[in-house]
């Protein structure tokens, strides 16, 4: 199916069914002005990692101050919160660094410089942290939502996906998954960046295999780097590859096109290097050295993963609290007898991430509502729905999965609200607590 160039603007599709990724976030926007977006709201709504995320901006732009000194005096004294209060400082041979990386806050920027301009001209502390600071913040996660679900809405469309299935899985993934609860309470986790930016990454490959346009190869190179500079472990998204060219054929014709695309191979390789580079810079003005490992005492275990864990325990298994992830599975029942390459190289794929992910030493990923780091890959799960919408033959059998999906997704909205509330705890939850506060909606 033939597809305009990604880096174009996403608003030349007729239909009501293009109007759906706004609807999406027209829906999201009334959530988060309910829950988030009161006047005097301090600080409860940017919560643990996501403050490290976030705190590269005040230090560069603010207090001029790599070595976060300002970190105290905000924290413990302008916006206490006991509950709330994290540190994400880490000292490092006698210096001090953030934990986390600084590509979260390259995103964030644009909404943080005009939460900065409305806070000075409306007369607020421009400290970086009072209240308009977070409005924009959230407004930008928002944004990146949207651009993430336009995105993905391109890309399954270069799978032939009708467009009605497009707008059912759209709906699906956001409101079905923790996706969903990750724009509207911890926006300022990388998670909502990391999706919009993998899947920016997914259309743009998929661009380059199936038209050889080189200058996709720019536009992969910049969101590559993007991708890197958020979590430098979602360099991974390069294995899937294979799968995202279509075939096996079409993956190997591309690879034998790139010498011929030097003149923008080149610029793509500059692009990615340059931003993915800010972090050893950052860390260079730090501490003196540009390779600092910044999770001390944290760190994968290869021959110990939890790989059950993750997917199915009480704890935080990805199956139990957001069913959806297991039901696209179904997807690969038609990719199997569509095709058997695509098939092979994205479940190898997706074994191959949730094994890395459930070798880290911290498994359940802290203080998380279902496993939180397979946001960022949601674009394939999205990929299975669809397939599975789409090629169910007959009406009964695609209206009893419909069914699923709906039921499925008022259970994930049940499970979100029971997570913001504590009836899910945050991270200590058991198959009795699970069990006894299954239709809780209050501790």
């Amino acid at each position: 199916m033939k597809t305009s160039f990604p880096g174009r603007v996403f608003f030349r599709e007729s239909g009501w069914y293009s109007l759906v990724p706004y609807a999406i976030l027209l829906a999201t926007f009334l959530a988060v002005s309910n829950i988030n977006l009161k006047k005097g709201y301090k600080d409860g709504s940017m919560e643990a990692d996501g403050k490290g995320y976030y705190a590269y901006l005040p230090a560069l732009f603010i207090y001029h101050d790599l070595s976060f000194r300002f970190y105290y005096p905000i924290e413990r004294v302008t916006y206490s919160n006991p509950r709330l209060y994290y540190i994400y400082l880490r000292e490092i041979n006698g210096k001090t660094i953030n934990k986390y990386y600084a590509g979260t806050a390259l995103c964030m920027m644009p909404f943080f410089a005009l939460g900065h301009i409305t806070t000075l001209v409306l007369g607020y502390p421009a400290d970086g942290y009072s209240y308009y600071y977070m409005v924009w913040v959230h407004l930008g996660a928002l944004f990146y939502l949207l651009l993430g679900l336009l995105s993905l809405r391109r890309l399954l469309r270069t799978f032939d996906i009708p467009e009605k299935w497009i707008a059912v899985t759209l709906v699906t993934i956001v409101f079905g998954t923790n996706l969903f609860y990750y724009t509207l309470t911890e926006y300022s986790m990388s998670h909502i960046y990391s999706f919009t930016a993998i899947t920016c990454f997914l259309l743009a490959t998929r661009h380059y295999f199936l038209h050889k346009e080189g200058r996709a190869l720019v536009l992969a190179g910049l969101i590559l780097g993007i991708i890197v500079l958020i979590r430098p472990v979602n360099a991974i998204i390069l294995l899937s590859i294979p799968f995202i060219a279509g075939s096996r054929n079409t993956f190997y014709a591309g690879l034998k096109k790139l010498p011929g695309h030097i003149k923008f191979l080149l610029p793509a390789f500059l692009v990615f290097t340059f931003i993915a580079s800010l972090q050893l810079v950052i860390y260079k003005i730090q501490t003196g050295h540009f390779l600092v490992y910044s999770y001390p005492g944290e760190g994968f275990d290869f021959l110990h993963p939890h790989f059950t864990d993750m997917l199915i325990s009480y704890r935080k298994g990805l199956f139990v609290y957001t069913p959806i992830y297991l039901l696209s599975l179904s997807g690969f029942i038609f990719l199997w007898k569509q095709n058997r390459y695509a098939a092979i190289s994205m479940a190898g794929f997706l074994v191959l991430l949730t094994y890395m992910f459930s070798s880290w030493i911290m498994w359940y990923y802290g203080g998380s509502f279902s496993q939180r780091v397979f946001v960022d890959y949601l674009a394939f799960f999205a990929i299975l729905i669809a397939l599975s919408l789409k090629q169910f033959s007959s009406g009964w059998v695609r209206n009893a999965y419909l069914s699923i999906t709906f039921i499925l997704v008022l259970l994930c909205q049940l499970q979100t609200y029971q997570y913001r509330h504590m009836v899910i705890h945050w991270s200590e939850m058991t198959k009795e607590m699970y069990r006894e506060n299954f239709w809780k909606l209050n501790p």
